[in-house]
Formats: structure tokens, C-alpha cells, sequence
């Protein structure tokens, strides 16, 4: 027989048994021993399926093949650029992921992407932890825009985005902005009206500061809802 020890969304330690049994299986900072299953990290549990997995609360961000990242420019080359994707190594953009374009060789390619520009882009590859090369040749992948840029640890990117994207877009509608978040805990938004745009920043804050809490989507409902109609 299996048996869950802990609900969904109970905040868990280190070396804690989390399930007795087989049915269930270890998911992401999870690991079995035997018949139990246990937890590496301090974080909330969550259920896909018969995965259990343990959403930390706190660590540095780790870029994995795949993620969407936000990176910052900081490094122009002769054939790519440099990015800063909150990893204590830099990213690597190069041409051939970059555009489809011919470029001459010795061409500025500031012109592309500048010191300082945001880019949406995806890990294509993780070959140690010194080289980490990007992509933009995807869809919705690309520069961002002005707008306001805010680092929040990279374990609450779940719960930002909620099942589904639920939780983002409904933070979009209440304060229609642009909002794209990154893996690794950067997010872009932008908006036309400014206070909106302040109660957007007010809102993941909140998300970010409560997630590892029950009831957070209808009390983020009431919360974008009481925020306009006070602005």
C-alpha cells in the first residue's frame, strides 16, 4: 500500500520521508530510498501524476537544456555574444542561433544585439558548467523592448506562472501588460499605463512572497481586483 505523508503544498526538509510505497515516483528534488521516497531540499511538495516533486523555496538558479531564460548582453564578438543568465559563467549566443541573415564577415554585430539588451532566448546545450550556448530561433523568442526588468528567485517561477500559465496571464489581464518570465528568475514587463504597470511589479511580488502558501490564486483574484479599483 501507498501512502502520501504530507499534503500537496506542505513545506518539507532535507532527509524528510514525503511517501511510503512504490506507486508513487521521485521527481524533481526527490530521491528514493527503499520503499520511501524523500526530499533533498526545503521546499513545497507538488503531485504530476505519480511524480512527487519538491519545489525549493531558495537556491541559485541552474540552467538546464531547454529552459527559457532572459539573458543580458554583455559581450560582442566577431561571431556571437556573451549573455548573462544569472549563472556565475556567461552564455554564449552565437550568428548561426541568432538570425537567419547573411552577415559579412567583420560585420558589427552590435547592430543585431547591444551591451545591455534583454533577450528571450532557450538553452539548446549544457556542455559543462563553462559553456552554456542559447538560442533565439524559436517561437516568441527574441529582443525585449523597454520595460522594467526584475530578478526573483528562480524556484518561484512555477508558482509565477501557475498550472497551465493560469496565474501570469490572469496578472496580464487585470494590469494588461507585456509580461515574459525566464527560468532563471528574470522577468521582463512592460506597460502603457504606469500605474498598472506598478501594480503588475506589486502582484509577482506578492506571488513571490506568498507561494509556498494555499489559496493564493483567489486571493491574488481579490487582491488585482481591490488594487484597480482603488487606483
Amino acid at each position: 500500500m501507498t501512502t502520501l505523508l504530507v499534503e500537496e503544498k506542505e513545506i518539507v526538509v532535507p532527509g524528510q520521508i514525503i511517501a511510503e510505497g512504490l506507486d508513487y515516483l521521485p521527481g524533481e528534488d526527490v530521491l528514493r530510498e527503499g520503499d520511501h521516497l524523500i526530499s533533498t531540499k526545503v521546499g513545497m511538495v507538488t503531485l504530476q501524476g505519480r511524480f512527487v516533486k519538491v519545489v525549493a523555496l531558495n537556491g541559485p538558479y541552474v540552467p538546464k537544456r531547454g529552459d527559457i531564460v532572459i539573458g543580458k548582453v554583455v559581450g560582442v564578438g566577431l561571431s556571437g555574444w556573451r549573455l548573462d543568465i544569472g549563472w556565475p559563467f556567461e552564455a554564449n549566443l552565437s550568428l548561426k542561433e541568432a538570425t537567419s541573415d547573411f552577415v559579412e564577415k567583420g560585420t558589427d554585430l552590435s547592430k543585431y544585439f547591444d551591451y545591455g539588451d534583454y533577450i528571450l532566448c532557450q538553452i539548446v546545450n549544457v556542455a559543462s558548467v563553462k559553456i552554456i550556448d542559447l538560442s533565439i530561433r524559436g517561437p516568441g523568442l527574441r529582443k525585449l523592448g523597454l520595460g522594467r526588468i526584475l530578478s526573483l528567485p528562480s524556484p518561484k517561477v512555477p508558482r509565477l506562472i501557475g498550472k497551465q500559465g493560469s496565474m501570469i496571464t490572469m496578472v496580464k489581464d487585470a494590469t494588461n501588460c507585456k509580461i515574459s518570465i525566464g527560468q532563471n528568475g528574470t522577468v521582463w514587463l512592460s506597460g502603457e499605463d504606469p500605474k498598472l504597470e506598478m501594480l503588475a511589479v506589486k502582484a509577482l511580488k506578492k506571488i513571490e512572497a506568498e507561494s509556498h502558501t494555499s489559496g493564493l490564486t483567489d486571493r491574488m483574484k481579490e487582491f488585482l481586483e481591490r488594487e484597480k479599483n482603488g487606483l
